[in-house]
């Protein structure tokens, strides 16, 4: 018996990295999981079948999260497939990637947050519970400077974070509780790498400054055991990077 039986889970952007890994730990417990892509099909299929062929559910649904019909197909999928909807993952982000249009970041990881939440929350019992995955690096962005290649997505992962937040209220009374998981940065991610190439050697120096960085499967393990951990809505859980609480404090004095 697993902690998630009887559960269906959506997880975003769970196509590779964090995401997918969450999804295979969720369905590991027992959860039904939808997996989310964009458009890499291939990638979330093999997701699917990997979780297939250890005895789990899971479906790959491709849905574009900054457009309304992707919002409300990912929220319909879960139902059409397994009848209920009982965690949301919102663990998309993006606004590295080159050739995107202006002000994507905002759009991807503030908007299409919130749409999402609002898209589920008709769907979601009473006692479900929502997870937004961000980073030290936009959680804590207003007292901690980061690099300035990452800084535009840091302040629109934290305008996301403060959104989410501000449904917190709502969210309560319909006994839908809301966890923030926070974490440094994660060896191997899209983001990672691409802010080593813009930035080389940026990786390496966060790995010495921290001691040590989160790998994927590490880290998207943390994600998942909030799914069901028995802690008030609006918890931030913070993974990794405890240097990052003494800058906070330090910099809070100083202004």
């Amino acid at each position: 018996m697993g902690l998630l039986d009887n559960k269906t889970a959506i997880v975003t952007g769970s196509s590779r990295g964090i995401g997918a890994e969450v999804a295979r730990f969720l369905a590991a417990e027992g959860a039904a999981v939808v997996v989310n892509y964009r458009q890499k099909a291939p990638r979330a299929n093999k997701v699917v079948a990997d979780i297939e062929a250890n005895g789990g559910r899971a479906v790959a649904v491709g849905a574009d999260l900054t457009s309304q019909e992707g919002v409300q197909a990912l929220a319909s999928a879960a139902m059409e497939n397994f009848g209920s909807l009982d965690i949301l993952v919102l663990n998309a982000s993006g606004g590295m990637e080159s050739g995107m249009e202006e002000g994507y970041a905002l759009k991807l990881n503030r908007d299409a947050q919130v749409n999402m939440l609002n898209a589920a929350v008709p769907l979601l019992p009473e006692g479900s519970r929502v997870v937004f995955v961000t980073s030290h690096q936009a959680h804590f962005i207003d007292t901690v400077p980061t690099m300035p290649e990452y800084e535009p997505v840091a302040r629109s992962k934290r305008a996301g974070e403060d959104a989410l937040r501000e449904l917190v209220p709502s969210l309560a009374e319909k006994g839908i509780s809301l966890v923030v998981v926070s974490g440094d940065m994660i060896e191997g991610t899209v983001t990672a790498t691409l802010l080593d190439r813009s930035n080389p050697g940026a990786i390496e120096a966060r790995r010495a400054e921290a001691g040590k960085l989160y790998s994927v499967s590490e880290f998207a393990a943390e994600v998942a055991k909030m799914a069901t951990a028995e802690i008030a809505t609006g918890h931030t859980e913070y993974v990794g990077g405890a240097d990052y609480f003494d800058k906070a404090i330090t910099d809070k004095s100083a202004n």
